[in-house]
Formats: structure tokens, C-alpha cells, sequence
């Protein structure tokens, strides 16, 4: 383990290793899919608000599932939990392929199984995240594993938006689903080759979920770290993280481009991304970390809304980038925040308290946006959602500094 680099220290661990490899071509898959069902709605609908529509589809489930896939975590085999959920994901993007790929599809269609694809995510990513800390085993590797996690994640954001860009381009909507489907054997197959210690730390069997729920939030606020840091992400995922809703509207309204377009500006943010989580894994511990969020969040608003504004290419996909290393930093620092400080026997449930807010409240963004939109038009929608990302980002760093 000494001779691995720092930031690359969760790899010494065999279950990582194959959780890495095994979900690298799912993440991958997930944003071929992501790419192809905005670009299916546009297509069918020709409208924003629809856009903002599917996005809040796919994501507000997680607002009210995301505790309840914690609760299941904390109480239940989270292995097995991971290989029901990886099997009914892949089963939803098999549905959207045949429905596609007959000429069947319609646009309520896609919005049921963005639906239902939204509920197993729910309790999916709370068990994906909570389980982290049981393949390293080693709390020390913590922040290694939830920063190369963040790398495998937007990594996936670099590749695998161009990728759908260009089987758009030369197939249909339904040849990225059926992709998507088949990329979920890798991680199904890894997740079943995991050796797990028994877990030592369990909720207690009587408590119910509303119970789980109000002990987790009743922790979350007594604790400082966690108290001041978890706003930061429920303010991105209100005025950041929807933006991938109206990259449709840019490429194709603004810029006259095509789907490779939407590509290009989702992979730019990825790559951002991607640069972001690379330089944190190689951040030894979580000194500094929340002075970090502060900066990272207002970065992330300054570039929305010069994007909104920028009819230069070169510059917009520049600013794509500085879009996406602030929104997953911030996000990525407050996760490795909570889950070096959480105890075992609430991580399931505070992990559900992350992810409702970072993916969760996404979805009413994404609906705010979309009506926005269909209202003034994207650009304007950027530039306000932006102002009030960089505001946010001020009065947490005042209010750091104050105490």
C-alpha cells in the first residue's frame, strides 16, 4: 500500500478494484442514455419546458425515495440491494430501447421509464455511496475511494456524452439505450465477486423508516461539519446542476449546432470535472475542505453566467468546464466531509440526506428551469440561476469567516 501514490491508495483494496472496473463501463452507459433521452424529448416535443420536464422526471423521485434508500441501507445487505437495483436499471433501459427502436415511443412514454428509472436510483446511490467505506476497509482510504469515485463518475461525463453525440449521429436514440442496457453486466458481475466483512454496525430492527429518518436529521444538524456544509450542494442542485436540461436548447437554438453539440458541452463539463475530483483526490485529509466549497460554488456561478452570455465557442465550452470542476468539487468535498465524520450505523441514512440534495432537489431545478426558459428564453435563465449560485456562494464564505 506504501508504494501507491496517495491519491490512488483505495486501489490496494481488491473490492474497490473491481467496483471500479465493473461500474466504469455502466457510468459510461448512464450518460450515453442521459444524452440520448433529452435529445429524444426535443426531438418529439420540440420544447424546453419538456426538457426541464424529463430532467425533473429522472431526479425528484431521489427527493422523496433517496432517505428511504438509506434507511434500506443501514438495515439490509447493501451487496444485495446493489445487485436488485443494477439488474431493474438495466431492465428500464431494455424497455426504452424496444419502445425506440419499434417507432413506438411517445413522450409519455419516456416520461414513465425516466420515472421508474428515477425511483431505483433513489435507493441505488445511497447504497452505492454508503458501501463505500466497506470496500476500502480502511477508513484512512476514505477520501482516496469517494475522490476516485468522483473521477470514474465524471470521467464517464467526458466519454460517454460524445459518445452519444455521435450514435445519434449515425444510428438512433434507441441504439444508445439498448448500449446502456448491456453495460450493466460488468458492474453486476463485480458486485457479485465482492468478499465483504460481516458489517458490525446495524440500525436498530425497530426503527422504522420516518423514525431512521428524524434520528439521521436530528445528527446531521448537531453536528457543525455537516449543519453548515450540506446547504452548499441543496444550493447547487437548485441553481447549478440543472443546466444540463437546457444544453439542448443552446446547441441547437443558439448555436445551430447538433446533438454532437450537446456532446461536446456536456463532455467539456465533464472533463472539468473530471480535473477537479483528480486534483482532490491528492488532497490529504479534510483540512481546508470547507473553505474549498466556498470557492469552488462561487466558480461554478461566475461561469454559468458568462456562459449565458458567451456566443464564442471556444469560450463557451471553456467555461462548460469551469462549470463542472466547481459544481462536482464542492460536491465531492462536502461528500468526503460527511463520510470521514459520520458513524456506521447512520451512513445508509445520511448518504440519503446527501443524495436527496445533490440529486434530488436537481429535479425541481431542472422543472424550474425548464419553465424559465419557456419564458425568457435559456440564456436569461442561466444568468439569473447563476447570480443566485454566486450570491450563496458569498454569504457561506462570509459566514464561514464570522465564526
Amino acid at each position: 500500500m506504501k508504494l501507491l501514490p496517495h491519491a490512488a491508495r483505495a486501489f490496494a483494496h481488491r473490492n474497490f478494484r473491481l467496483f471500479f472496473v465493473g461500474q466504469s463501463l455502466s457510468m459510461i452507459g448512464t450518460w450515453v442514455q442521459q444524452v440520448a433521452q433529452a435529445w429524444l424529448m426535443y426531438r418529439l416535443t420540440g420544447s424546453a419546458f419538456h426538457l426541464g420536464l424529463i430532467t425533473f422526471c429522472s431526479q425528484a423521485p431521489i427527493l422523496c425515495i433517496a432517505p428511504f434508500g438509506g434507511w434500506l441501507s443501514d438495515r439490509f445487505d447493501r451487496r444485495r440491494l446493489l445487485l436488485t437495483t443494477q439488474v431493474l436499471l438495466s431492465c428500464q433501459a431494455l424497455a426504452m430501447a424496444f419502445l425506440t427502436l419499434s417507432d413506438a415511443v411517445q413522450p409519455w412514454h419516456a416520461l414513465a421509464l425516466v420515472l421508474v428509472y428515477g425511483c431505483v436510483l433513489a435507493i441505488d446511490t445511497p447504497v452505492r455511496q454508503s458501501m463505500i467505506v466497506s470496500l476500502v476497509g480502511d477508513k484512512s482510504d476514505l477520501p482516496s475511494a469517494i475522490a476516485l469515485n468522483s473521477m470514474l463518475m465524471n470521467g464517464s461525463r467526458l466519454i460517454g456524452p460524445s459518445i452519444a453525440g455521435i450514435l445519434l449521429l449515425w444510428f438512433s436514440e434507441g441504439v444508445c439505450f439498448l448500449i446502456n442496457a448491456l453495460t450493466y453486466i460488468p458492474i453486476l458481475y463485480a458486485v457479485w465477486r465482492f468478499k465483504l466483512p460481516a458489517r458490525e454496525a446495524f440500525m436498530a430492527k425497530g426503527m422504522s423508516p420516518l423514525a431512521g429518518l428524524q434520528d439521521a436529521l436530528a445528527y446531521a444538524w448537531r453536528t457543525p461539519l455537516i449543519r453548515r456544509s450540506l446547504p452548499m450542494v441543496m444550493l447547487l442542485s437548485l441553481t447549478a446542476s440543472p443546466y444540463t436540461s437546457l444544453m439542448p436548447v443552446f446547441a441547437k437554438d443558439i448555436f445551430g449546432g447538433d446533438a454532437r453539440l450537446v456532446g461536446y458541452f456536456l463532455s467539456s463539463a465533464g472533463l472539468g470535472a473530471l480535473l477537479g475530483t483528480a486534483w482532490l483526490a491528492a488532497h490529504r485529509g479534510t483540512e481546508g475542505l470547507p473553505v474549498l466549497i466556498g470557492r469552488t460554488c462561487l466558480i461554478a456561478g461566475v461561469a454559468l453566467i458568462l456562459f449565458s452570455q458567451s456566443r464564442w465557442l471556444p469560450l463557451s465550452l471553456t467555461l462548460m468546464m469551469a462549470v463542472g470542476f466547481g459544481i462536482i468539487v464542492t460536491a465531492a468535498s462536502v461528500n468526503t466531509l460527511m463520510q470521514s465524520h459520520v458513524d456506521d450505523a447512520r451512513r445508509g441514512r445520511v448518504m440519503g440526506l446527501y443524495v436527496m440534495s445533490f440529486l434530488g432537489l436537481t429535479s425541481l431545478g431542472g422543472l424550474l428551469f425548464g419553465s424559465l426558459a419557456s419564458l425568457g428564453g435559456a440564456p436569461l435563465t442561466l444568468t439569473l440561476t447563476g447570480s443566485a449560485c454566486l450570491a450563496g456562494a458569498m454569504i457561506y464564505r462570509w459566514r464561514l469567516r464570522q465564526s
